[in-house]
C-alpha cells in the first residue's frame, strides 16, 4: 500500500524546485532512520507530502509559504502504535485522538474487537466512521476472533470469513487483528484458516498473538499466516520469534509491561532491529495524560538501552513496513509529511507535531480542531442480563456437609495475567462452598449480550482482593459481566450497578457502593473527555485499592483479563473455567 498524492507531477515539480514547495522545515537535525544517520537538513513538504530533503545545502532555502524553524532541535517521523485497542482507553475514537495528537503519535494499528464483540460489524464500522477525519491516521484491523475461542465463551457475535470480506471494504482497514486463538491455527482448525485466507485475499497483513508460543508450534503458526506478535513477554520468547521472521511488537501497556524484558535480552544479541517494533496493546486516558502515548513506549526502550535512533525507527518506519506501508514512518521525498520537532532524542518529548503537512500540536497543546460528531451506538444500551438472583451466583453441591474438591483458578502473580489450575478442598455448609482464605474469592462471568443466559461460576486465588465485590463489563474479550466476590450479595449490588448503567465497573464492600465507573458506550466506552474520564478513572482506582488491590501500579485493568481465553493456563468464561491449551472446559468439581 502506498499513500498517493492528488497530483504526482507537481509533487515532481516541487522536489525540482521548478514550483514552490508549501513549507519547509528549516535548521533541524534530521533523523534518518533508514541510514542511521543524524543530518542537518531543510525539509521541503508540498500538499501534505515531503518533496525534498536538503542534506547538502541545509539553509539555503528555496521559496516556500511557509517557514518553520526548528531551532536546532531534532526532527523525527510521527509515531506509530503497530497494536492497540481504542475502546481500552475507555474513550472514543475522536477524544482518543485529542489526547494522544499532542504527544506526537500521528498514527494507531487498531483493533477494534472489543466492541466487535459486543455488537459484531456494527462496531467495527462505528470505530472506522468515527475515526474519519481527524488530525492523525486511524488504521483498521479487521477482528478476526469474535468470539475469542468459539465453543468455550458466548459473545455477542460470530465473525467468519464472510464478515472479514464485509469489513475489508472499508477505506481504511490494511489487516486482519491478532489472531488469538493459536491453538486454532497451529492445528489448521477451518475457521482460522478460512478466516485467514480470506483476509490474504483481499491484499491484507495478517497480525499474530502467540504467548509462550514456541519450536515446532511456533512454525506452525507463522506458516499459518500471522506475521507478528504482540504478546511476546520474554527476551527469549523475543530472539524466537525474530529468528523465525516475525515482527515483535514489544508492548508497554498499562497493566502488561514487556519492553524492558525484552529490550535488555536482545539488545546485546541482535545487530539488525528490521522487525522491531513497538505498541501499547491497551492503555488509559490517565497514563496518556500523565506519561504520554507511543513517546512513553520509545522513552522506556531508550531507558532499557535501546540506541535512540533504532528505538524511534522500532516506532515508525519499521512498523510501516510490518503493516505493509511504503511511504510513512520516514523523513524521504515522495513520504506522507508526519514528523515531529524534539529538543532529544533520548526522551521524546515532541515541542511539534506535523500530520500531513499541517501544524497539529505544540507544546503539549492540540491547535487544530477535532470536530465533535454524535453516532447512534454512542446512545444504545448493550447490557443485556437477565434479573439475577442469589442462587444464581451460588456455588451448590449435592452434598450438604463436608468436603468437596474444586478446580480453582491460580494467579501466581498480582503482576501477571496468566494462571493456572490447581485442585483444592473446600468445606461444605448446607449445600453450599466455604471459603475458608481471604486470598480466595468467588467468581462469575454472566453473558450480558441478550443472546443466551449462560453463567459460569468459579473459584479463584490470587486475584488481589481481599474483601468485596469488583465487576466489570470490560472483560475481553467477550465483555461478558464478570465479578469477583466474597458474598453473594456483594456481587449481586455491584452487577446491578453496571446493569443500571449501562456498563463499566463497579466496587463494592460491605453492601455500600464504593465507586462505579460508567462506560455506557458498549459497556467499554466513556463519551467523555481524556481529562474528565481520568478523574472518574482515578476514583475507581481508589474503590480497587479499599477492596485490598493494592500492590499494583494500576489495579484498574485487574479483571479485565480474567476471563480472556487465549492467555495460558487457565480462564473462566460463561461456560465455567477454561483450559487454554488443550481448548476444553474443566469440571468445576474435581475428581
Amino acid at each position: 500500500m502506498r499513500y498517493q498524492p492528488k497530483d504526482k507531477r507537481n509533487l515532481m515539480k516541487a522536489a525540482l524546485g521548478q514550483i514552490n514547495s508549501n513549507t519547509v522545515i528549516t535548521n533541524v537535525k534530521v533523523v534518518n532512520v533508514i541510514t542511521g544517520e543524524i543530518l542537518k537538513a531543510d525539509v521541503y513538504i508540498y500538499d501534505g507530502f515531503i518533496s525534498h530533503v536538503e542534506y547538502n545545502q541545509p539553509g539555503k532555502l528555496s521559496a516556500v509559504d511557509e517557514v518553520i524553524d526548528g531551532e536546532g532541535k531534532y526532527l523525527i517521523p510521527g509515531l506509530i502504535d503497530a497494536h492497540m485497542h481504542i475502546e481500552s482507553s475507555m474513550m472514543t475514537p475522536r477524544n482518543f485522538a485529542k489526547a494522544v495528537i499532542p504527544h506526537g503519535t500521528t498514527t494507531v494499528i487498531i483493533d477494534p474487537h472489543e466492541i466487535a464483540n459486543v455488537v459484531g460489524v456494527e462496531g467495527v464500522k462505528y470505530m472506522h466512521d468515527a475515526g474519519e477525519g481527524l488530525p492523525m491516521r486511524q488504521l483498521v484491523d479487521i477482528p478476526s476472533c469474535v468470539p475469542a475461542v468459539p465453543g468455550l465463551e458466548n459473545a455477542g457475535a460470530d465473525f467468519f470469513a464472510k464478515e472479514i470480506e464485509e469489513l475489508a471494504s472499508l477505506d481504511r482497514v490494511i489487516g486482519l487483528a491478532e489472531v488469538m486463538d493459536f491453538v486454532g491455527v497451529i492445528n489448521g482448525e477451518d475457521r482460522m484458516m478460512d478466516i485467514i485466507k480470506a483476509a490474504q485475499d483481499k491484499g491484507l497483513y495478517i497480525q499474530g498473538h502467540a504467548p509462550f508460543v514456541s519450536g515446532r508450534n511456533l512454525s506452525a503458526y507463522f506458516i499459518g499466516g500471522p506475521t507478528t506478535c504482540h504478546e511476546t513477554r520474554e527476551g527469549s520468547e523475543a530472539l524466537d520469534k525474530l529468528r523465525c521472521g516475525m515482527y515483535v511488537d514489544a508492548r508497554e501497556s498499562s497493566i502488561t509491561k514487556n519492553i524492558k524484558e525484552i529490550v535488555e535480552y536482545i539488545k546485546d544479541r541482535v545487530s539488525l532491529y528490521d522487525h522491531l517494533c513497538l505498541c501499547t496493546d491497551d492503555v488509559e486516558a490517565d497514563d496518556i495524560l500523565k506519561h504520554g502515548q507511543m513517546n512513553r513506549v520509545v522513552n522506556k526502550a531508550i531507558e532499557c538501552g535501546l540506541d535512540p535512533i533504532i528505538a524511534i525507527k522500532s516506532a515508525t518506519y519499521n512498523t510501516a513496513k510490518e503493516v505493509n506501508i511504503e511511504n510513512i514512518g520516514a523523513i524521504c521525498p515522495g513520504y506522507v509529511a508526519d514528523m515531529l520537532i524534539v529538543d532529544d532524542i533520548k526522551n521524546i518529548n515532541p515541542s511539534l507535531v506535523i500530520y500531513g503537512g499541517k501544524q497539529v500540536a505544540k507544546d503539549g497543546k492540540l491547535i487544530v480542531e477535532v470536530e465533535d460528531k454524535e453516532y447512534p451506538l454512542e446512545k444504545t444500551n448493550t447490557v443485556h442480563v437477565k434479573e439475577l438472583k442469589a442462587e444464581d451466583l451460588t456455588i451448590k453441591t449435592e452434598l450438604e456437609n463436608g468436603e468437596v474438591a474444586i478446580n480453582v483458578m491460580i494467579y501466581p502473580d498480582i503482576k501477571l495475567s496468566n494462571t493456572y489450575v490447581e485442585k483444592m478442598t473446600f468445606k461444605v455448609e448446607n449445600h453450599q462452598i466455604i471459603l475458608n482464605d481471604n486470598d480466595l474469592k468467588f467468581v462469575a462471568v454472566i453473558n450480558r449480550h441478550g443472546k443466551k443466559n449462560t453463567i459460569g461460576l468459579g473459584v479463584v486465588k490470587g486475584f488481589g482482593t481481599n474483601c468485596g465485590a469488583l465487576a466489570s463489563t470490560v472483560s475481553h474479550d467477550s465483555h461478558n459481566l464478570t465479578v469477583v466476590y466474597d458474598t453473594v450479595e456483594n456481587a449481586l449490588i455491584a452487577c446491578n450497578e453496571l446493569i443500571n448503567c449501562g456498563g463499566g465497573m463497579s466496587a463494592v464492600k460491605d453492601e455500600k457502593v464504593l465507586y462505579t465507573l460508567e462506560l455506557p458506550l458498549g459497556g467499554l466506552m466513556s463519551l467523555k473527555p481524556a481529562e474528565e474520564l481520568a478523574l472518574e478513572n482515578q476514583k475507581m482506582k481508589e474503590a480497587d485499592y479499599a477492596l485490598g488491590l493494592t500492590d499494583m501500579e494500576n489495579p484498574l485493568l485487574r479483571i479485565v483479563t480474567l476471563a480472556l481465553p487465549v492467555i495460558p493456563e487457565v480462564k473462566m468464561s460463561d461456560l465455567g473455567l477454561v483450559d487454554v491449551n488443550k481448548k476444553e472446559l474443566i469440571p468445576l468439581f474435581a475428581e
